[in-house]
């Protein structure tokens, strides 16, 4: 009970700092470009977690028992190839979800938030692949997320912003990363080394790609700082790691109910820091689909897994 709800205590602040991320990344969105924004943040969130590792690592040692062999800084494995994929999963998400920000011409932060948060319904779907059974509720959800969808998206004359469906992809990477996430978790592999390495693989591909096709300036990142920093340290180093810890206590789908909640702190945080507000029509549609989230959560479609450590 005290390792569920102490990770139940981790998602929802990495709720409230994913949220409010939102804000960040629209600001950041004027004068930087996705992938420049990407790599900064991302090499932020690695060089944070060294020293995390570091602090663990010399705890954990710490412990030994005589004659046991002491754990080495350097990642397993399993680790590495988990921190590998779940940064190039990251990659195309975060992109999505900088890019799709910046093609949108309202209330980026909020809408951004709610069509992101459609990976909740996405993540149980799509759990076949890992041979979890899809509850009966998802029959329910899905028509409901797609209605709310549509009513926070589609404008007059039946149009959609290029940015929403961009966003949505963003919503599909994302589930994957979940699942990616609760593969290698209950494999065995480390969740902070594994955090610390997908940031780095999601800043090496960010930057080639931005030295590629953006023109990555220091003085645009540097007056974008803050954005970044709060990005790079809350969201990456902080938010991400918390969600890897904690979804080694939880299956994908209890975990995903909680880590709903991004998609309240990024509306709240972008009316109250932004003035961002949203019409009736689209107040429905975040309405829809924060229903059709919650209702994905109310039946718990697996079993408790059995630890063996």
């Amino acid at each position: 009970m005290q390792k569920k709800l102490r990770a139940n205590l981790m998602l929802l602040l990495g709720a409230l700092i994913w949220g409010s991320t939102f804000v960040a990344q629209t600001t950041a969105s004027d004068t930087v470009e996705p992938f420049t924004f990407l790599f900064s943040r991302s090499f932020i969130g690695f060089l944070f977690l060294i020293p995390v590792i570091v602090f663990f690592n010399f705890q954990s040692n710490k412990k030994l028992a005589d004659g046991e062999k002491p754990k080495t800084l350097m990642p397993s494995k399993l680790t590495t190839i988990a921190g590998v994929s779940c940064g190039l999963i990251l990659t195309l998400a975060s992109y999505c979800q900088q890019k799709g920000i910046t093609l949108m011409t309202d209330n980026a932060s909020g809408k951004a938030g709610f069509i992101t948060a459609l990976y909740i319904v996405f993540t149980p779907i799509f759990g076949v692949f890992l041979k979890r059974r899809i509850p009966q509720i998802i029959v329910v959800c899905v028509p409901i997320a797609t209605l709310g969808f549509y009513l926070l998206c589609i404008k007059s004359g039946f149009t959609i912003e290029f940015g929403d469906i961009v966003t949505l992809f963003g919503a599909f990477f994302f589930t994957f990363h979940i699942l990616i996430i609760d593969y290698f978790m209950e494999k065995g592999a480390n969740p902070i080394k594994t955090s610390c390495i997908q940031f780095l693989i999601v800043g090496i591909i960010s930057l080639i790609l931005a030295l590629l096709f953006e023109k990555p300036d220091l003085s645009i990142i540097w007056n974008a700082k803050l954005e970044i920093m709060y990005a790079g340290f809350l969201s990456s180093g902080i938010a991400y790691t918390l969600q890897i810890i904690a979804q080694k206590d939880a299956d994908p789908t209890s975990a995903t109910l909680i880590m709903s909640l991004e998609s309240v702190f990024a509306a709240l945080s972008g009316w109250l820091v932004l003035g961002e507000s949203l019409s009736n029509k689209e107040l429905v549609g975040c309405l829809l689909v924060f229903i059709a989230v919650i209702l994905a959560q109310v039946q718990l479609p697996f079993p408790k897994k059995k630890r063996t450590d």
